[in-house]
């Protein structure tokens, strides 16, 4: 099975059993409806419409180890997706929603074109995807797990800013890190913590047997080992 995604929001899948050529695809997966939400939206948020395409666009995917569950990453979100099920995606974790007001400023900056990867671990448990400020995001994904982390990619990852209440996890000493605050950053997460465009975690990976994660942070390689 191969599967590849589009800046439109798509995701398709398609048997090379069938078929060798990608001209055609078994199933389609639509992640976010563009066109349709512009055309319903009303005068006074059309401005809003212009910024969807960009956020909708995905960026990533990975094949789960069993081959039957897929992640795909587009500007905003993180999601779960089960092949054998069209409807929607199983999973849908928000990775940096504080970003919504400041989509004008994404785009000015083209920040909103940032192609951000994604990985999961080998026993397809958790999964991975990097922020701005240098942060990555750790979320569980079995059904009813309520595991996230944030962690920074730094020499010192284990140093702290204001504490912030977060849902229990497991996932050991890899949790207890969240970002640090930046004088130079141009604004402000959810928890009122600082965050910095121009520091970002754009790629990262999960080794297929073992739980670690390679991060590369401008230019620099980080391990973090759960």
């Amino acid at each position: 099975m191969l599967a590849y995604s589009s800046s439109k929001g798509s995701i398709r899948l398609i048997d090379l059993r069938q078929s060798a050529l990608c001209d055609s695809h078994s199933k389609l997966n639509i992640l976010t409806n563009t066109r349709d939400k512009c055309r319903a939206a009303k005068a006074n948020t059309a401005h809003f419409c212009r910024f969807k395409e960009p956020e909708a666009a995905v960026s990533d995917i990975k094949f789960a180890k069993e081959g039957r569950y897929l992640l795909s990453r587009d500007y905003m979100t993180l999601k779960l997706w089960d092949i054998n099920m069209d409807s929607g995606p199983v999973s849908t974790f928000q990775v940096h929603e504080y970003l919504k007001p400041k989509l004008c400023d994404l785009y000015e900056n083209d920040s909103i074109f940032d192609k951000f990867e994604c990985c999961i671990s080998g026993n397809g448990l958790r999964a991975a995807t990097g922020s701005y400020s240098n942060l990555f995001r750790v979320f569980g994904v079995s059904p009813g797990s309520t595991e996230t982390a944030t962690l920074e990619a730094s020499r010192n990852p284990m140093r702290r800013h204001v504490p912030v209440p977060s849902r229990p996890s497991r996932l050991g000493s890899i949790a207890r890190v969240v970002g640090r605050a930046r004088s130079e950053s141009h604004g402000v997460d959810g928890n009122s913590n600082a965050f910095d465009y121009k520091t970002k975690l754009l790629h990262l990976a999960w080794h297929p047997n073992e739980n670690s994660i390679a991060c590369a942070a401008g230019n620099s390689l980080y391990m973090y080992y759960a």
